[in-house]
């Protein structure tokens, strides 16, 4: 047993005790994926108290749970000492702490988690053998940091019924100015108690931009050189930089957090995202796609993956310059456009198709009438006379889908001088080519 590690041991009723060693740190406690002891069941809330083990002491806190925390009976009130070998309660769970036992299993990792119990039974049956994968280990600083906004946050939403507000019809700049307000209200209230290391408005800032925005994307979103962004469920999120993934530090407070945006992206454009629905494509505002999956699909949790696209739509001067083509071959394109040759642009995942797609879309004359058909709307065409359509998914009840192909063939009887689809990857191909070949030469996809 190494030097200050701690055995963790926890007690189920009618299953067998699950005992794990562990080291100094902070542990996150709840039924969430991206829990480090992670207990499944419904008494248990997803973030539902924080176990800080020091060397010498051990201090557990509730994080304001509806079914509570108990040390030895005793429900706690926020943060509370623990000693060695007293009972923690949460939920059907009994955990106790023990610096001086020996572990029965090895300790692969810090998560530990007891499997619910099956449908139609109340208590919960653990097993030795059955550990929750490890999600990314943060730091302690990032552990503490995260516990904090998350109580904040909490408090922010009693005080501030922000989804009624939304829906009330309040305009965003009062909400953002009265979210803020509330916020910088909440932290000097708390202020004196932050641990040293935070800045309280910086704090602010982030806990404004995870309730009201896009939490912590928002940096990368204004960041220019950031032309992907990639969430790997709370703990993980990368960027492309040049061409280049890279992790990040930042995180997001819980799962919760994570499906919040993900619904705030989506919800504008009508679409939705469930367990029925798990996965969907949509946009931001100013263009920028969107793929969001969730659980069952995905094993770690919500993942978001953003595709940002550049407030200046890039123009042939700039695909010059960047070595992506010559001028001649530029002077080609153009003239292909203007002689209304049919043109397909092929290419695999992230090699510029949309970009320059949208370049050629530039070369079209100003007085003819143009009709873009898209997945999600994102080709900026600078012509005056340009109609956009844009497909719709199903409803709840898998119902009313418009697919591409359906808009292609609406298109048809628009009466169009060019028709641009952003994307032809089914049956729509074949519509397309029809198109080419009748009358509607010129298109573009």
């Amino acid at each position: 047993m190494a030097e200050n590690s701690v055995v963790i041991e926890v007690r189920v009723p009618k299953g067998q005790p699950v005992r794990r060693e562990v080291e100094p740190g902070i542990y996150s406690i709840g039924s969430d994926i991206d829990c480090r002891i992670r207990l499944s069941h419904k008494d248990v809330e997803g973030h539902h108290a924080i176990l800080r083990i020091g060397t010498n002491e051990f201090w557990l806190e509730d994080l304001g749970t509806k079914t509570g925390t108990y040390i030895a009976g005793n429900r706690i009130n926020g943060r509370a000492l623990v000693i060695a070998g007293q009972e923690i309660r949460i939920g059907p769970f009994i955990l106790v702490l023990n610096p001086d036992s020996q572990p029965k299993v090895s300790p692969p990792s810090a998560v530990i988690a007891p499997v619910a119990s099956p449908p139609g039974k109340e208590e919960p049956v653990a097993e030795q053998s059955q550990f929750a994968p490890p999600s990314p280990v943060l730091s302690e600083e990032k552990e503490a940091e995260r516990s904090i906004k998350q109580q904040i946050h909490r408090e922010l939403l009693k005080r501030m019924d922000i989804k009624r507000l939304t829906l009330s019809g309040i305009g965003a700049n009062e909400l953002r100015q009265k979210a803020y307000e509330m916020l910088r209200s909440i932290v000097t209230e708390v202020k004196d108690r932050l641990p040293p290391g935070i800045n309280a408005n910086q704090l602010i800032k982030e806990i404004y931009d995870e309730a009201i925005g896009l939490g912590p994307l928002e940096p990368f979103m204004e960041d220019p050189t950031v032309t992907e962004i990639m969430v790997n469920g709370p703990n993980q999120i990368y960027i492309e930089r040049g061409g280049k993934i890279i992790p990040t530090d930042k995180v997001f407070m819980d799962t919760d957090s994570v499906m919040a945006i993900i619904e705030r992206i989506v919800s504008p454009i009508g679409r939705r995202i469930d367990e029925s629905q798990p996965y969907v494509d949509a946009r931001l505002p100013d263009g920028s796609r969107v793929n969001a999956i969730i659980p069952p699909l995905s094993l770690v949790g919500p993942c978001l993956t953003i595709r940002k696209f550049s407030k200046k739509p890039f123009t042939d001067e700039d695909l010059i310059k960047l070595g992506t083509m010559t001028r001649e071959i530029a002077d080609f394109c153009k003239v292909c456009v203007l002689l209304r040759k049919n043109i397909v642009v092929s290419g695999g995942t992230g090699t510029g198709k949309t970009t320059f797609l949208n370049v050629l879309s530039s070369y079209l004359p100003s007085d003819e009438r143009i009709i873009t058909i898209e997945d999600a709307a994102e080709l900026k065409l600078n012509q005056v006379h340009v109609v956009r359509l844009e497909a719709r998914p199903p409803n709840i009840e898998g119902k009313g889908a418009i697919t591409i192909r359906d808009l292609v063939r609406n298109a048809l009887r628009m009466r169009p001088d060019r028709i641009v689809v952003g994307e032809c990857r089914g049956g729509e191909a074949l519509d397309m080519l029809q198109a080419m070949n009748t009358g509607h030469d010129g298109s573009l996809t």
